[in-house]
């Protein structure tokens, strides 16, 4: 009875944000997007895998269902896999409204044909490379920027260092010129007593 409770307020939490999210008006301009200009922006995001990244976003939220129920009911462990299981697939065709959003937002920022040219960019042998192997290309320009920084900063560090150094010597007393050590001040002058 706990179980049926819990299980159904976190169910009816979790679909009454989804309903709210997906349930939200669509703006003006949303409805000024052609059918062809969204189609090119379809195609840009498949071609970009723009919304790859997202993929494991539902069996996370299932996997950790599943353990926060199984923690507080152990015993109803199989019920609650099958359960989780079930809904987590019937859920799965939902993954077309965030491809849906994906493209809503490519069309707002970009014009038909740059989505045109993007698509197939990227669709080509030289743009699938590009996605491919971009991340190790990223990741040894960081490595590369690090190593550029260090020696920037040091070379810095040691040419104003020196740049210093010589004014300072500059402005220091000549050592074979004999200084005094205090000036002798003047006594001051004093009125006479009348």
């Amino acid at each position: 009875m706990i179980l049926k409770s819990r299980v159904r307020s976190t169910v009816a939490a979790a679909f009454a944000f989804a309903f709210l999210a997906v349930a939200a008006p669509a703006s003006a301009q949303d409805n000024n997007i052609s059918e062809s200009h969204l189609k090119a922006a379809r195609d840009a995001v498949a071609a970009i895998h723009a919304t790859e990244d997202f993929d494991q976003i539902l069996p996370q939220a299932a996997a950790a269902l599943k353990q926060e129920l199984i923690q507080k009911n152990p015993d109803l462990q199989e019920i609650i896999i099958k359960t989780v299981d079930e809904e987590t697939f019937a859920l799965v065709p939902r993954r077309a409204d965030l491809e849906k959003e994906a493209a809503l937002a490519y069309a707002r920022v970009f014009p038909e044909q740059d989505l045109q040219a993007i698509a197939a960019f990227y669709s080509s042998d030289p743009g699938k490379k590009l996605l491919a192997d971009g991340p190790i290309v990223t990741r040894e320009l960081f490595k590369a920027a690090d190593i550029w920084q260090r020696g920037v900063a040091r070379d810095l560090a040691q040419n104003v260092g020196a740049k210093l150094d010589a004014v300072i010597k500059s402005q220091a007393p000549n050592p074979d010129v004999p200084q005094t050590t205090d000036p002798v001040m003047p006594a001051p002058e004093t009125a006479p007593a009348q």
